[in-house]
């Protein structure tokens, strides 16, 4: 039977930021997986939103794993046709330490999850985008990526030192850059949701979740003559 619904998948997506995502987008009418790797939190979370009437359903997915990422890809080829949008959300923060103190083990924990995870999961389920009148995939990146703010005194990203969760972010960005021209057809973008008050900063920061996600959305619900290979927040581009 032929999916109508935009189908979406969001990984990281038990709590917060993704959660959030989630929520709006299953609330636009979509048919959204809810990609999580606590198998507990995101069956929670999934049934809390269908619950609620939305068309939310859990799949687990590791995004370090690659068997688990590819026994995920295999779940959703089982239940749709295709993947209108996938939202790599899945990240995770690094310890406080000063540049000088971070060594290469530090940096590599990071990168497996933030760098490496959202190509794992992008080349996991590219056969099923491939399938879509209109794929879409949004890497949520940090505006701690940029290099234009961290080179400027004036603001606050200057003065902010993590060289695990930072470059990561940037490195990040370069992939999106590179899908964009590689892969014709799609829209991939690198979303900046600003400094929201989550559990990876113990709930510090200055934007709520909703704001974050707002981001993210834009991205994710990009019409056809929508932009490629970008970096954007919620107010529009953010410098590289």
């Amino acid at each position: 039977m032929t999916e109508t619904k935009t189908v979406a998948l969001v990984t990281g997506a038990n709590k917060g930021l993704g959660r959030e995502t989630v929520r709006r987008l299953a609330g636009e009418g979509w048919r959204v997986f809810l990609a999580a790797r606590d198998r507990e939190r995101g069956v929670r979370a999934a049934d809390e939103l269908a619950g609620a009437g939305l068309a939310v359903e859990f799949v687990e997915l590791d995004v370090t794993s690659d068997e688990s990422v590819a026994a995920a890809a295999k779940a959703v080829a089982e239940r749709v046709e295709r993947l209108d949008v996938l939202v790599n959300n899945a990240g995770v923060g690094g310890p406080m330490l000063d540049p000088a103190d971070m060594d290469a083990d530090a940096l590599r924990v990071l990168y497996e999850v933030n760098v490496f995870g959202q190509v794992r999961v992008t080349h996991a389920f590219l056969p099923l985008l491939r399938k879509s009148a209109q794929p879409r995939v949004v890497m949520v990146s940090s505006g701690l990526a940029s290099l234009t703010h961290a080179g400027d005194p004036a603001r606050p990203e200057h003065g902010f030192l993590s060289l695990d969760y930072a470059s990561s972010k940037a490195a990040l960005n370069m992939v999106v850059s590179q899908y964009a021209r590689a892969l014709p057809g799609f829209q991939v973008n690198a979303a900046d949701p600003g400094n929201p008050a989550t559990d990876m900063n113990h709930h510090t920061g200055v934007h709520t979740v909703e704001e974050g996600a707002s981001a993210i959305i834009r991205l994710a619900t990009l019409d056809a003559g929508g932009p490629t290979g970008g970096f954007f927040g919620s107010d529009g581009p953010v410098p590289w």
